[in-house]
């Protein structure tokens, strides 16, 4: 549903195309020989010159007071003024289309809105003002969108920023942002971005998986479901590693509707992107210095702050720095039922990814002192990776087991096992339990969620 869908009636909605081509010509009808490129420039003249009386008539910082039927209602006024002092026939699908595509330009997001209304795409990738790339079912493909020029693309990007309260310039010339329904937001300009200004769009509005989706998917068999759902309910710690875009926060999501409706959740996150469905989430954001280099809010200040909060579970949408010793000492002692995702590349990548963010915390820890603080505070390792077709898979769920030595034990209970590719690229492959006895199975039977222990037996005797 796109934005002109959200501000009228179902009832007075014309059918429009998504580009729009608006057959412009003064005083009669427009004919076949006229190019292709005539007719863009009419458009944008016409675009341009009812945006410009727009601002005049409307006031778009006080939309929420004005309200968007109003605006509306003077966008369509403005046009048929125009329409009518110059003399320009124009179809009613063509005006419903420069209705469209001035509401994107001036209260949406311009010519990427056609591509956040696609819920198939997962990122959008925008290099400069005219190249525009996506992310589909896993493989990218390069679209014919494009910006006016570079000062459109950073109207855009600011837009974006001043909504959730930062801002982008050549001090600050990176940010991480969101939009209204929680999709991520990375945006880089010049002087940093060579080029001209990029814009990086991690989709989560479009996408409310559950875990009977994953399942459906292939992204995880029925029974590695099962098993997680007795970990969350059992109030295992868990972590879920992987890579950039292989899934983490959606999985995070999934895992979270495990959680009983009657318990507090506070959610901690650098972009707030998190979407739980429970009735009582507190959902709290970091927040970057101002342009004087004060006001800062990190995560760990978050976190601390938690703590004071009378949480049941505390998750963290991504650790990656000192917070995570915070984090840790939390698990730990009391705060049980906790859950993060981190960047990694295998379960024992993450303990490693783990020890070296402890030491950002400032505080000298020995090696074995990091290595008891994870291997208390740590009880499931979750792995989901992007393969080489574009799937995601859930590719091993560990358990942490304890210490041997200096050394944190693991166990791992499911994994996806590759066995090769097809004709068209697609992996092949199975998940199956490891045939090893869960360590944590005698804490979930006291819990009364314990799996059915066939699915182990069954693998052990295979």
């Amino acid at each position: 549903m796109g934005l002109l869908d959200r501000l009228q009636p179902s009832s007075q909605q014309a059918q429009r195309a998504v580009v729009p081509g608006l057959s412009l010509l003064h005083g009669e009808p427009h004919p076949r020989g006229v190019a292709e490129t005539e007719q863009a420039q009419l458009f944008e003249s016409l675009k341009a010159r009812v945006q410009d009386r727009l601002l005049q008539r409307v006031d778009l910082s006080k939309i929420d007071e004005i309200g968007y039927g109003t605006v509306l209602a003077d966008i369509t006024k403005v046009i048929n003024t125009l329409i009518a002092e110059d003399g320009i026939l124009i179809t009613d699908a063509d005006r419903t289309s420069l209705i469209e595509v001035t509401i994107n330009d001036i209260l949406g997001l311009g010519p990427l809105e056609p591509l956040l209304q696609d819920n198939d795409i997962s990122d959008i990738l925008v290099n400069g003002a005219s190249e525009v790339w996506v992310e589909r079912k896993g493989i990218l493909h390069r679209t014919e969108v494009h910006f006016r020029d570079e000062a459109h693309l950073l109207s855009i990007i600011n837009r974006i920023v001043s909504r959730v309260g930062r801002r982008i310039d050549e001090a600050s010339p990176m940010v991480d942002a969101r939009l209204p329904d929680g999709s991520r937001v990375n945006a880089v300009i010049r002087p940093l971005a060579i080029d001209g200004a990029g814009l990086s769009i991690r989709r989560f509005g479009g996408h409310h998986f559950h875990m009977e989706d994953f399942i459906r998917n292939k992204t995880l068999s029925l029974e590695m479901a099962d098993f997680l759902h007795a970990a969350v309910l059992t109030r295992l710690n868990i972590l879920v590693s992987g890579g950039t875009g292989s899934g983490k926060t959606t999985l995070l999501n999934c895992l979270s509707s495990y959680l009983p409706a009657n318990q507090r959740i506070i959610t901690i996150e650098d972009a707030a992107e998190l979407a739980l469905q429970q009735p009582h989430v507190f959902r709290l954001e970091g927040r970057p210095p101002n342009v004087e280099g004060k006001g800062e809010v990190t995560i760990r200040d978050l976190f601390r702050n938690t703590l004071r909060m009378r949480p049941d579970r505390v998750i963290v949408g991504e650790v990656r720095g000192a917070e995570v010793l915070d984090m840790l000492q939390a698990m730990s002692t009391g705060h049980d039922g906790s859950m993060a995702t981190i960047h990694a590349n295998n379960p024992r990548d993450s303990l490693g990814r783990l020890e070296m963010m402890m030491l950002l915390s400032g505080i000298a820890l020995p090696e074995k002192a990091m290595r008891q603080y994870i291997a208390a505070a740590i009880n499931l390792i979750v792995h989901i990776a992007r393969l080489s077709d574009g799937s995601r898979k859930v590719i091993k769920i560990a358990e942490i087991t304890g210490m041997e030595g200096e050394t944190v034990l693991t166990q791992d209970v499911f994994e996806y096992v590759t066995t090769g590719t097809n004709a068209v690229g697609k992996v092949i492959g199975q998940f199956r339990p490891t045939g090893t006895r869960p360590f944590y199975i005698e804490r979930m039977s006291a819990a009364g969620v314990a799996p059915s222990p066939e699915m182990f037996q069954k693998a052990a005797e295979g």
